[in-house]
């Protein structure tokens, strides 16, 4: 019984970790395609960075991801910040610019 302990937790563990790994592909992937059908124009009003770099980060989050599949390196982590930057930061602001909502 003390034997089945490890593999147990090995397994669970290998779950939880696929299961983050497919959340963070979903979150980046959406990300991603968010970021190819906004205009281009809304993302000189609204920030520095133009549609190609965010397209770049975003796209390069998504690779990194599927390359490595684990949330739990230090890239990975690097990689969902980047999609939740976009997608709690300035996907809103592009969604305001493009409506005419925005303060600009």
């Amino acid at each position: 019984m003390v034997v089945a302990a490890p593999l147990f937790y090995i397994t669970v563990t290998n779950v939880v970790t696929y299961a983050l790994t497919l959340v963070c592909l979903i979150i980046e992937l959406f990300a991603f395609v968010n970021c190819l059908t906004q205009r281009a124009d809304a993302f000189q009003i609204v920030g520095r960075i133009p549609k190609g770099g965010w397209l770049a980060m975003t796209g390069a989050a998504l690779l990194v991801t599927l390359l490595f599949g684990s949330v739990r390196s230090f890239l990975g982590l690097i990689a969902i910040t980047v999609a939740a930057v976009y997608l709690l930061d300035l996907r809103p602001a592009l969604r305001d610019a493009v409506d005419g909502q925005g303060s600009w």
